[in-house]
């Protein structure tokens, strides 16, 4: 497994990363699933307090153990709840961010933190707060980088240049190109990507067919355009899962391509397609039968 640069940090992830979020609840799969990981190379993985109302950190903490001091572990703030009532609500203020750092940090059943994430932001945040509160986690040696998880371009305008944000969460596939027209800016400000939604919810996969079946189109792609698309994308690469991980690792400006999985099978799979990439290096059709679309919000 390979491994790139986490922008212009001392961190160097692997190619795949592990998400969490579909994560089996089930100790013993999960454990399966995470000790596959590890043994394949893969040394990134992504959770959040908001997975599972912080039981995927604990469950990821529990399993990691003895190897944890071999992992890249990434996690996010940012979402709040409260006991006794439904629902999550936005808090990235400083206090916040102080005590949910060390709620993560209890259930990873770590002393630190590798990359930090906000799990989101709007322009009106307190920016200078939250980049002086991360700057001190990093000083007290609580977290070793921080970064954000957002696909909002104003946010990123206004965070990266007035931090030392590592590390930029961002949907980006093939199938939703949005993010595009900024790797070049997230990457002179010393930061790299780390993508989320790289197989389209499994429509670049080779089980495409089958999940078209369940969908009604993607994004801005009626169904009849995505089963155009995506049946001669097919017919050009011939494996659509690992032309999705070759699509977004072309890109100098990401680092790792974070892609969960539910059970060992799903795990497999992601790793045999990884294993495929290097035969694909020309990329022309891919762009052709694709949107190269734009941001049009938060701009």
């Amino acid at each position: 497994m390979k491994k790139r640069q986490l922008g212009s940090s001392e961190l160097f992830i692997s190619e795949i990363s592990l998400g969490g979020m579909s994560l089996s609840t089930d100790k013993k799969k999960a454990t399966g699933i995470i000790d596959m990981a590890l043994d394949a190379g893969i040394n990134y993985v992504d959770t959040a307090d908001l997975y599972d109302f912080g039981a995927n950190e604990e469950m990821i903490g529990t399993i990691l153990g003895k190897r944890r001091q071999d992992v890249i572990v990434a996690t996010k703030v940012g979402n709040r709840w409260t006991e006794g009532e439904e629902g999550w609500h936005w808090d990235a203020s400083p206090s916040y961010i102080k005590e949910a750092v060390h709620a993560s940090l209890k259930r990873l059943g770590t002393d630190y933190i590798d990359v930090y994430q906000l799990h989101g932001g709007t322009f009106e945040d307190d920016w200078d707060g939250i980049i002086e509160t991360f700057e001190d986690l990093k000083t007290d040696g609580l977290i070793r980088e921080y970064g954000i998880s957002s696909i909002r371009p104003n946010v990123l305008k206004r965070f990266l240049p007035a931090s030392s944000a590592k590390s930029v969460m961002m949907q980006y596939s093939a199938l939703d190109r949005r993010p595009e027209e900024w790797l070049d800016f997230i990457a002179k400000e010393g930061a790299s990507v780390v993508t989320r939604g790289t197989v389209a919810k499994g429509l670049l996969t080779n089980s495409w067919q089958e999940r078209l079946q369940h969908g009604n189109g993607f994004n801005t792609y009626t169904t009849e355009e995505l089963t155009t698309a995506l049946t001669n994308l097919a017919s050009h690469y011939h494996d659509l899962h690992a032309l999705a991980i070759a699509f977004n690792l072309k890109e100098s400006a990401i680092a790792s391509t974070v892609i969960g999985a539910s059970s060992q099978e799903q795990l497999a799979q992601t790793l045999a397609a990884y294993e495929k990439i290097d035969s694909i290096t020309d990329f022309t059709v891919a762009n052709e039968l694709t949107k190269a679309e734009l941001y049009l919000e938060h701009r």
